[in-house]
């Protein structure tokens, strides 16, 4: 066993491992964890724990995937594989890990993010082809199906054939009033792989046969009577076929399993691999541990660290450091004072990283990583040996400081005890300076005040001790990094009884240095317990504040939660009015359009103009009951606190489109909308623009020109010959071109032309269709070359 080896298992290592055994599943996986080394590689540690990291959250997620179906079936695959045929036990191995093969390679479906494990995952072969054949053919452990090929159902369905011919025979002679006296039993037995009646010894001629065996009494044969045997060999003749086949039948599957064998084997390496990483993952649950920060700097920091193999419920958590500012720790203070469980808590967590694991301490702590963990601890005394406690130390100690190097982390536990106190102080000073001339980490317990002297004065060596409650007289287990253990004897002295004449007398005999060194070792102390006690009150402040603000962030959320479900309720309200409004709009456009299609040019046109301010009540009734514009501004007539009049701009609310005011008849406004006049109350109306005074002026023309017999249409500005409708709904496009033919025939164009573009050919296919069924329309056709082809419709006007 090498001094690393040795050191592992001081520091508890394989303990460890054999928790991580405990939460394999498979044999293999279980071996593989006992076997675990640590690596010295940073990459390759750094990966170890990503993948244990990554284990524990699909474990997380979705829980973790079976693996009982993993055997070593190397062996087995690699007979195969020289022409030997495996049997049904093996066969039902190989497809049992077929089977866990798909499971697993089904588990990481569907995962969204990428993780550490997928390459494994990935490189799974699945093989249902073999796994279905295996399976079907071999059903148990000696049992092979009838299914498994043509010859093995029609052999065994002969068999039992033979079997009921043979039972009936033999039924026959049992019942039969001849043969009653000479059978010892009315039943029928297999001796031999034949079928047989017992007869009794003294009627054996009665029965002719064959006997088979006779009982140990001698009192009874079994014999195969003389009318069966022929069935019998014949059973025998299909049994030895049966055997035939099955070998077969058993040889080809092995030679299916040998052309599948390095596939098969990867999925086995593969699948005991992911075994032992989910094992990692459910290991790092138990323990409530976390994934240490690998670093490439010299600092190892471990934050409420506890040791994994003491009970969480009664282990104190502890704050480790060793490197960056210092590379040597001294540890003091009492006895079962906690020193040796740090010391090995050190070690073992670094062991525990390299080797892929969570540690129990938090998500922040971070470690380099240690080519050597090299650890004395413990008594080693051996007096087969002729070695005492001194001698075994030193031992260890010498083979230690041979092995260290750089990037060597050195653990020692009472350093220089057992021998003179001076002489041992200065060999440990002397041993810590060699070590840390090599470039090693070390950490070091002692109870030699000349010790903590040293790391007092030493750049890059920092004292640490235990704490220790003079009042219980009680270790707290506490590590406090930074402060020099006190001895504290004439304390504990005091509280347990000793007199003061004697404590007095002991303080007489020690040192002032030593006494004054004691003394500032307490103020130090008191001290570290006030900043303590403050940093305490503000750390309960802080989490009474963080608290507060998640309440308050909480508090918050819901009613965001809340104003957005009334807002959503808000918003389908209103959408189900407007849609609504609409629907209720486009049923009332198209009465208007059916009405238009069968009105005759002069006659009714009056009768269709009164006809539209009753379905725009209707409307505006409608639209009351719509949420109000943005800003609460209504739409009625008003504008800036007056009426509209001759020569505005309005917008019809109920349909949309604009109109100009042409006359102003008491409490209603006609409105002239292309060629329709319409009359609408104020309200029904919104205001977009006033009347210019040129339009005044031109509307008061149109009123002379009305009087005196002068046609409005020959002072009508003059209308496009060509109406774009490109990107427009059907619905929009045929609204604006039914108001644009009216005015186009008001202005007595003989011809226009409606841009409704190639597209999908629906706004085509809309715009002719109306066309066709419009009365001012006398024909139409599609553009010529040079008039926009297809993607124009020229009509011509009546």
């Amino acid at each position: 066993m090498t001094l690393f080896e040795k050191s592992l298992q001081t520091l508890e290592l394989p303990a460890v491992l054999q928790m991580l055994a405990d939460c394999a599943v498979s044999q293999p996986a279980k071996d593989a964890a006992k076997a675990l080394n640590p690596v010295t590689d940073i990459y390759e540690a750094r990966a170890r724990l990503a993948e244990t990291s990554a284990a524990r959250v699909m474990t997380s997620a979705k829980g973790a995937p079976g693996f009982s179906g993993v055997r070593d079936i190397r062996a087995s695959v690699r007979r195969a594989d020289i022409g030997g045929m495996l049997n049904t036990i093996e066969l039902l191995e190989i497809a049992a890990l077929l089977r866990t093969t798909a499971d697993c390679a089904a588990y990481s479906g569907g995962a969204v993010e990428r993780t550490a494990i997928d390459g494994l995952f990935h490189a799974l072969r699945t093989n249902k082809y073999l796994e279905n054949k295996i399976s079907s053919a071999v059903i148990g452990e000696d049992e092979i199906a009838d299914t498994a090929s043509a010859e093995l159902s029609g052999i065994r369905r002969r068999m039992r054939a033979a079997g009921e011919r043979i039972r009936s025979a033999l039924n026959k002679i049992i019942s039969s009033p001849t043969y009653q006296k000479a059978l010892q039993e009315t039943i029928i037995t297999v001796k031999n792989d034949r079928y047989v009646v017992p007869v009794r010894a003294d009627h054996k001629s009665s029965v002719p046969g064959l006997v088979h065996e006779i009982s140990s009494s001698g009192a009874t044969l079994f014999v195969e009577p003389m009318g069966v045997v022929q069935i019998n060999n014949e059973i025998r003749e299909l049994i030895a076929k049966e055997k035939q086949e099955i070998e077969r039948i058993l040889t080809e599957l092995s030679a299916d399993v040998a052309s599948f064998g390095d596939d098969i084997i990867s999925d086995f390496q593969i699948l005991a691999e992911l075994d032992l990483i989910f094992a990692k993952a459910k290991l790092s649950q138990r323990l409530n541990a976390h994934e240490p920060e690998l670093t490439d700097e010299s600092a190892l920091v471990l934050r409420r660290c506890r040791h994994p193999l003491l009970d969480p419920a009664k282990t104190v958590p502890v704050d480790l450091k060793l490197g960056g500012d210092f590379d040597t720790l001294v540890i003091t203070g009492p006895n079962t004072g906690g020193k040796t469980v740090a010391l090995k808590t050190l070690g073992l967590f670094c062991a525990m990283a390299q080797c892929g694991l969570h540690i129990p301490a938090e998500s922040d702590s971070r470690m380099p990583v240690f080519e050597k963990i090299l650890a004395d601890i413990g008594d080693e005394q051996s007096i087969e040996q002729s070695l005492s406690t001194f001698s075994s130390h030193m031992t260890n100690i010498v083979a230690i400081l041979s092995e260290c190097e750089s990037a060597s982390l050195l653990l020692f536990d009472e350093l220089g005890a057992g021998t003179d106190p001076v002489e041992g102080a200065a060999l440990a000073i002397s041993i810590i300076e060699y070590a840390r001339r090599r470039g090693s980490f070390i950490a070091a317990t002692t109870h030699y005040s000349e010790l903590k002297t040293y790391a007092l004065a030493q750049s890059g060596v920092e004292n640490a001790s235990c704490e220790f409650d003079v009042e219980t007289l009680r270790p707290t287990y506490r590590l406090l990094i930074g402060v020099p253990g006190r001895s504290n004897a004439f304390a504990i002295s005091r509280r347990l009884g000793l007199p003061e004449s004697v404590i007095a007398g002991a303080r007489e005999r020690v040192s002032g240095e030593n006494i004054s060194f004691e003394e500032a070792v307490g103020q130090l102390e008191n001290a570290r317990r006030a900043a303590e006690n403050e940093r305490e009150d503000a750390y309960r402040l802080r989490a009474a504040a963080e608290r507060d603000a998640r309440i308050a962030e909480k508090y918050r959320a819901e009613l965001e939660r809340e104003r957005e479900k009334l807002s959503a309720e808000a918003r389908r309200d209103t959408r189900r009015v407007l849609d609504e409004t609409r629907a209720h709009a486009d049923a009332i456009i198209a009465e208007l359009r059916e009405i238009r299609r069968t009105a005759s040019e002069d006659g009714e046109t009056e009768a269709i103009n009164a006809f539209v301010p009753d379905i725009l009540r209707e409307l505006n009734e409608l639209d009351s009951g719509a949420p109000s514009a943005p800003g609460g501004a209504q739409n009625d007539g008003l504008q800036d606190g007056r009426l509209a009049k001759i020569g505005d701009t309005v917008r019809l609310l109920a349909f949309g489109t604009t109109a100009e005011v042409v006359a102003v008849n008491g409490a209603m406004l006609e409105l002239q909308a292309g060629s329709m006049k319409i009359m609408a109350k104020p309200e029904e109306v919104r205001l977009v623009g006033a009347a210019s005074r040129k339009k005044s002026k031109a509307a008061t023309k149109t009123t002379a020109a009305s009087a005196s017999g002068t046609s409005p249409s020959e002072l009508r500005p003059a209308v496009s010959s060509e109406l774009d409708l490109r990107g427009m709904t059907s619905d929009e496009a045929l609204l604006l071109m039914e108001r644009y033919l009216d005015s186009a025939k008001l202005a007595n164009l003989e011809s226009v032309t409606i841009i409704h573009g190639k597209g999908t050919g629906a706004l085509r296919a809309a715009v002719r269709q109306a066309l066709s069924a419009e009365p001012t329309v006398k024909a139409f056709r599609p553009g010529k070359y040079g008039e926009g082809e297809n993607g124009v419709t020229v009509a011509v006007l009546k």
